[in-house]
C-alpha cells in the first residue's frame, strides 16, 4: 500500500512539474495534481489498452511512435475530468505527456532500482 501511495505522489510532483514546463497545462494546486494522478491512471489502466488495440495497424506503421498520440490524448482525457486541471491544445498535451513519460522514465530509475 505504501508503494501505490509513494507511486501516486511522485507522479502528482511529475504532473505539477510538467504543468510549470509547458505553457498550456495548468494545474491549480497539487492537490488536484494528486486527484490528477490519480485519474490518470485509472484512464491509462482502463481505457489506454482499448486504444492501443484499436490502433494497433497505426501503431506498426509509425513504429511505436503513434503511442505518443495516446499518451497525450490520455493526458486531455484526464484534463477533462479533473476540475484543477486544464489542457489548451493538443500540442500542449503532446509536449506534456512526452515530458511526463521522460520524467517518469527518470524517477522510476531512481526510485525503484535493486537493492543490493
Amino acid at each position: 500500500m505504501m508503494k501505490l501511495v509513494t507511486h501516486l505522489v511522485v507522479n502528482a510532483l511529475l504532473l505539477w512539474l510538467v504543468s510549470q514546463i509547458v505553457h498550456g497545462i495548468r494545474i491549480v494546486d497539487f492537490g488536484y495534481a494528486l486527484l490528477a494522478a490519480l485519474v490518470l491512471g485509472l484512464v491509462n489502466f482502463l481505457v489506454r489498452p482499448i486504444l492501443v488495440i484499436v490502433t494497433l495497424p497505426i501503431t506498426i506503421l509509425t513504429l511505436g511512435l503513434f503511442l505518443i498520440v495516446i499518451n497525450a490524448l490520455m493526458l486531455m482525457l484526464t484534463g477533462a475530468i479533473v476540475p484543477g486541471m486544464h489542457i489548451d491544445s493538443f500540442r500542449a498535451a503532446l509536449l506534456g505527456g512526452l515530458l511526463l513519460g521522460v520524467f517518469n522514465l527518470v524517477a522510476s530509475a531512481l526510485l525503484y532500482r535493486p537493492r543490493h
